[in-house]
């Protein structure tokens, strides 16, 4: 008998050759957790089941998520839990802060979950973060992740801006069509603004935004969302493969191959991004730190070449 029995799953599609990966078992790892578990803090590397973790944790970068573990929204892509979250920890960001002394970071990324529960979305406890690092580590540079702050952002975002990270993450997921399916919570056009105000508030600031690949979405659409972005002047696109985390979540529609990816990251680099990370394992904060350097080069070339009289 081939019929599937009423709680049998189908099977999720293979993975691919170029996006797997080696389970971690190095000691570098072993001691990021050991780390993260002594100062109650939780990283979106083990929540979204990144499958960088055992090449980052190896070599002690791990991106903090804070606010709990425990998410208000429930978008079909994501691996984070849903419900009711705890208070909020007002030792957080010191715990943060000695994170980044002991692991000697040069940058550190901080994201959170969605908390809607809270007055200003947990916009107040990003700035008590950076204001914890700056103090303890004055020569660590700072990214951000934030969610949307639905119906809070202008003032979530002018606080966080006012602290000054060097770069604001914020990202898009997907294609305006799909969010209804995949980012049900949130609104396309909404997390656009909320990019553009940043830069509107202080250009000096670094912009981010990503796209996941594989859930559907069609090669134009992903060149309008590159559009928008540079509308609103995104200065770091990346752009990674969509993985099923469990089978109650959205499935993978296609693997996208490296080829493709590299396709992509063509098009944007013209579309004028000062950085573009394109790959199957590309992740919001995969290569931070060096992709932060880069990225400050590119501005200071870019803004060198504006500068320099023509000939």
């Amino acid at each position: 008998m081939n019929e599937m029995t009423p709680l049998a799953r189908p099977p999720r599609a293979r993975k691919p050759d170029w996006i797997r990966v080696k389970a971690p078992t190095s000691a570098g790892f072993a001691e990021t957790k050991r780390l993260m578990r002594e100062k109650n803090l939780t990283t979106v590397c083990e929540e979204a089941a990144c499958p960088n973790i055992g090449e980052c944790w190896t070599k002690k970068h791990a991106t903090v998520m804070i606010l709990g573990d425990t998410c208000t929204r429930a978008c079909a892509f994501c691996n984070v839990k849903t419900g009711m979250p705890r208070a909020v920890d007002p030792l957080e960001p010191q715990h943060v802060a000695e994170v980044a002394v002991q692991m000697g970071l040069q940058h550190i990324v901080v994201t959170s979950v969605d908390r809607d529960d809270l007055p200003d979305g947990g916009a107040r406890q990003f700035v008590r973060v950076i204001e914890a690092i700056r103090k303890a580590a004055p020569k660590t540079t700072i990214e951000i992740l934030t969610p949307d702050f639905r119906n809070k952002a202008d003032a979530a975002v002018e606080m966080i801006v006012a602290a000054r990270p060097d770069v604001y993450n914020h990202n898009l997921e997907t294609v305006p069509r799909l969010y209804p399916t995949i980012r049900p919570g949130a609104r396309y056009y909404a997390s656009l603004r909320l990019l553009e105000s940043v830069k509107k508030l202080d250009p000096s600031i670094f912009t981010k935004s990503g796209v996941m690949l594989g859930l559907g979405e069609e090669r134009l659409e992903v060149h309008q969302v590159m559009d928008d972005m540079r509308s609103a002047d995104v200065d770091f696109l990346t752009m990674g493969q969509y993985l099923q985390p469990t089978p109650r979540h959205a499935k993978v529609i296609d693997f996208v191959t490296p080829q493709a990816f590299d396709a992509y990251a063509a098009i944007a680099r013209a579309k004028g991004f000062l950085l573009v990370a394109s790959s199957p394992l590309t992740r919001s904060s995969y290569h931070a730190g060096d992709d932060f350097e880069r990225m400050r080069a590119n501005r200071e070339a870019k803004l060198a070449g504006a500068a320099a009289p023509a000939a």
